[in-house]
Parts: structure tokens; C-alpha cells; sequence
């Protein structure tokens, strides 16, 4: 795993957290920035899952 694949992950679990305590709460303004961190956590986490995939491919050739 990659500093991107584990950065990413961690943002995407505190970015789910914040949205189901906005939830909870009823706060929408908590709700939405939570959904935002989780969804850019996930592209974060997707770019790391790439750079690992094509530092796979290299290694194989």
C-alpha cells in the first residue's frame, strides 16, 4: 500500500463519520462536508490504487 491508498482511505472513514453525524445531528452544512471529504478521500484512494497497479505492471516487464 501506498502513502496515497492509505491517505485516502483514512479521509474517506472521517469524511463517513462526519456525514453520519451530520445526519444525526441534523446538520446539513456537517452532512455535505462530510460526503465532500469521503468523496475525495475515494480518489485519493483510487489514484493510489493506480500508481500500484502501473508499479506492478513495471515490475512484471
Amino acid at each position: 500500500m501506498n502513502k496515497d491508498q492509505v491517505k485516502g482511505r483514512v479521509e474517506e472513514a472521517k469524511g463517513k463519520v462526519k456525514e453520519v453525524a451530520g445526519k444525526i445531528l441534523d446538520d446539513k452544512g456537517m452532512e455535505i462536508e462530510g460526503n465532500v471529504q469521503k468523496n475525495i478521500g475515494k480518489v485519493q484512494s483510487g489514484y493510489g490504487d493506480a500508481k500500484e497497479d502501473v508499479k506492478d505492471v513495471l515490475e512484471d516487464d
